[in-house]
């Protein structure tokens, strides 16, 4: 009797052991309620390849927005014995020559030319007045983003004669100008360069462009998602002028980051971007996306999945009515309410994990928690088989398909002539989206995507 006694006593302490040590771990495995803090995903860094081109008239019109009226002012004579001021009297006209620029300036020239020797003061002044249109032929580099000629004048027609002053008069020289005017040629080109050089930089224009690129914008409002480009590095080719247009590769390092919850900030830096002159670059795109499945949506998707199924060995089965999934510790608790030989709350916790055919998650390596109502031991044994774990496992999976299509449709306006700033256009293609990982956040499962393609960008129009 006594050791009948016995046994009933340690049969006892062991339901309850096992009872409250199952319900501390249940408790354990449930994570903090979440705050409205975005959770940031920072991904691989990822390499754009972006090939720009910019027709020779967009470097005029912005060549003559930046050159009007005065172009160029000289006022000191004793460094070179000239002072010299250049007005353009008309908009400047350029086309392509044997592959380099040619320019057709009206202008107007004022110099003041001292010549003699200083010696018992020896010397005098004059002025001269250049009125016409010079022609210029020169070798252009656009380096850095910054457009850089070395000119030669070509040609020189006049509309009006060529005049020096006498006492206050104009007296035309063209006889003398005509045949002296290689004196003048180097030095207007020069002139005509520095002012060139100093006027046409797109380099402003091209960290605007990376400015509004860096903007956060929303891919899901449903999910509360926000994608978000990191600039770090710019690199570029050196320019080549062919068929009247300028191209050169640019290139993007950059990180991505999707961020879940409250609409993150812009950090872009202008001077933070590192410009790096190059040789030559890849021409691709390697680029690393998320897409995101919240646990409430995938916690629909499984529900479904187990609707209608039994779990049967032998004369016991269960029946699945609810699933609920949470993040804890880098594993996956799914919640499963269950009704039959078994009715409560089972507890399964496993890694997710990513099926490139069929482009679902599943859960690896997936283990119980019981938490069961009045439950015999010989049933919970049963209940942990292998083969009816096994048999869940099979539905506890579902397809991110819907996601990554959604995910490529939202990328995909940015690459059909995206106009980020008036007279840039994006154009480009994604390939196929390859799986990288999954993370896990307290808000949703973040599976990472590698994808390819070609980029391009052409410049016309700009304000």
């Amino acid at each position: 009797m006594k050791l009948f006694f016995s046994f009933l006593v340690v049969f006892a302490l062991c339901a309850l052991f096992i009872g409250c040590s199952s319900t501390k771990k249940i408790e354990a495995m449930k994570p903090m309620p979440s705050d409205n803090t975005p959770t940031v995903y920072k991904t691989t860094t990822s390499f754009i390849n972006m090939p720009v081109e910019i027709p020779l008239k967009e470097i005029e019109i912005q060549l003559n927005k930046a050159l009007t009226g005065l172009i160029y002012n000289d006022s000191i004579l004793n460094d070179d014995k000239t002072e010299m001021k250049i007005w353009k009297q008309a908009p400047i006209k350029l086309t392509e020559k044997n592959g380099k620029i040619q320019s057709v300036i009206p202008m107007k020239i004022w110099a003041k030319v001292k010549y003699g020797t200083d010696y018992l003061g020896l010397n005098d002044t004059r002025e001269i007045n250049l009125n016409g249109t010079v022609t210029l032929l020169s070798d252009a580099k656009l380096s850095n983003w910054k457009l850089t000629t070395s000119s030669e004048i070509e040609d020189f027609e006049w509309s009006e004669s060529p005049s020096i002053v006498v006492a206050g008069r104009n007296v035309p020289i063209t006889y003398l100008v005509n045949p002296t005017l290689r004196i003048f040629k180097s030095k207007i080109a020069r002139k005509i360069d520095d002012a060139i050089n100093k006027s046409v930089d797109f380099k402003p224009m091209v960290l605007s462009v990376l400015e509004k690129l860096s903007t956060p914008f929303q891919t899901s409002e449903q999910y509360e998602t926000w994608f978000k480009l990191i600039p770090s590095e710019l690199y570029v080719t050196d320019a080549v002028l062919s068929k009247s247009k300028i191209t050169m590769d640019m290139g993007l390092k950059c990180s991505m980051q999707t961020i879940v919850g409250q609409q993150p900030a812009n950090t872009f830096k202008k001077e933070t971007i590192v410009l790096k002159p190059v040789s030559k670059m890849p021409n691709k795109i390697e680029a690393t996306v998320a897409a995101v499945s919240t646990y409430e949506s995938a916690s629909r998707i499984l529900t479904k999945n187990f609707q209608g199924q039994t779990f049967a060995s032998g004369s016991r089965k269960i029946t699945v009515q609810k699933v609920d999934l949470w993040h804890k510790d880098g594993k996956m608790i799914i919640a499963l309410d269950m009704t039959g030989s078994v009715n409560g709350t089972i507890y399964l916790s496993g890694y997710p994990n990513y099926n490139a055919v069929t482009k679902e998650i599943y859960f690896d390596q997936l283990d119980y928690v019981l938490n069961t109502k009045g439950v015999l031991t010989k049933t919970a044994n049963w209940l942990l088989s292998g083969m009816i774990l096994n048999k869940i496992q099979e539905s506890c999976r579902y397809s991110i398909k819907g996601n990554l299509d959604e995910g490529k449709k939202n990328l995909l306006p940015y690459l059909s002539n995206y106009s980020p700033m008036k007279g840039v256009f994006v154009n480009g293609t994604l390939n196929d989206f390859e799986f990288d990982k999954v993370e896990l956040t307290d808000k949703a499962i973040i599976a990472f995507i590698k994808t390819s393609g070609q980029m391009s960008v052409k410049i016309d129009g700009m304000e």
